[in-house]
């Protein structure tokens, strides 16, 4: 069994910092990841642009090129496979982990679909984007519902509904209308959000008063059914056709993992994990948090941007801690 000074869960660009701040400190380490690299961000949406520049969205030291003023995701999947590869980050990839035990104060046994690894320190970075926000509704199970929203083409000429008034509902709107689909939105919010990307929602607002994209707002869901939905709005309930319907209603943590990890857990309902912001340490002694995952519901409050420094905290707290303990 392989021994290490930090294992990482998640290999997002969060995770990768904190591989890269591993081993600029000459700390052992290994990363851990379900999915392929940068899992998250190969889900997006393909024709997706960042709402960040590319320089914010840098990691060690690494420039970004790109050749627009925001980045798009492809430009990201290769930024973030061409910094792994210099760095030559040891990372796992497609290897979930099943089980991390304590044993004592200073080691954890983790257990994985395909190994089994020893570490002194654990860092949590696996970000929110595996779990959708369900609506509860009858019909949601039909396949016709999709949660994630990949490319527009396979929508052309549809009936489609596009659940949410946020970043990703927006561009699933716009995007299936340019390629031939009949488009209605069904939002719970009496506008479109206000963190609407700020060149995009000009669009979308246009959109819906010249009537290209009808709107319905302060309403809900209902029921789906294979050929028709129902919906609620302000003057009453309504059935239309419909062919698909694109749920963009937001994702979360995996709250049951950190509950499983040891991770305490706020009984507000928002699921904000415990741990010291100097740190990142969670109440659990030798396991931290990096990235988004530290947020809780409040999944917008943490970006690559501002979260890249997570890393530092996490490797500088170790560090010391292996320093003092004189090994």
């Amino acid at each position: 069994m392989s021994k290490y000074d930090i294992l990482i869960v998640g290999g997002g660009p969060i995770g990768l910092a904190c591989g890269i701040a591993a081993k600029k400190a000459g700390l052992s380490f290994v990363i851990v990841e379900k999915g392929c690299l940068v899992n998250s961000l190969y889900n997006y949406p393909s024709n997706m642009t960042f709402f960040s520049t590319s320089e914010r969205l840098e990691i060690g030291g690494i420039p970004f090129m790109s050749l627009n003023n925001k980045p798009n995701r492809s430009e990201a999947l290769e930024y973030y496979r061409r910094v792994t590869q210099i760095y030559s980050l040891d990372i796992r990839l497609f290897e979930a982990v099943n089980k991390i035990e304590k044993k004592g104060d200073a080691e954890f046994v983790v257990t994985t679909s395909r190994d089994v690894y020893a570490a002194s320190n654990i860092v949590v970075s696996t970000g929110f984007y595996d779990i959708p926000v369900m609506l509860n509704v009858p019909g949601e199970d039909l396949e016709k519902v999709r949660h994630y929203y990949k490319d527009p083409h396979y929508y052309a000429f549809q009936k489609v509904v596009v659940i949410g008034a946020q970043n990703s509902a927006i561009d699933a709107a716009l995007e299936t209308w340019r390629k031939g689909a009949d488009v209605t939105m069904v939002v719970m919010e009496p506008q479109i959000g206000e963190r609407v990307k700020y060149w995009v929602r000009p669009d979308i607002i246009n959109r819906i008063e010249e009537g290209s994209i009808k709107a319905y707002f302060n309403s809900t869901l209902l029921e789906i059914r294979e050929r028709e939905i129902d919906i609620q709005t302000p003057d009453g309930p309504l059935t239309f056709a419909n062919d698909f319907v694109i749920a963009m209603t937001g994702y979360r943590p995996n709250f049951n993992m950190l509950k499983d990890f040891g991770i305490a857990l706020s009984a507000d309902g928002k699921f904000y994990p415990q741990y010291n912001p100097d740190t990142m340490e969670t109440n659990n002694k030798g396991l931290y948090l990096a990235g988004v995952v530290c947020g809780g519901m409040d999944t917008h409050k943490w970006f690559i941007e501002n979260s890249r420094d997570h890393a530092e905290k996490i490797v500088d707290h170790i560090s010391k801690k292996k320093n003092k303990a004189g090994i």
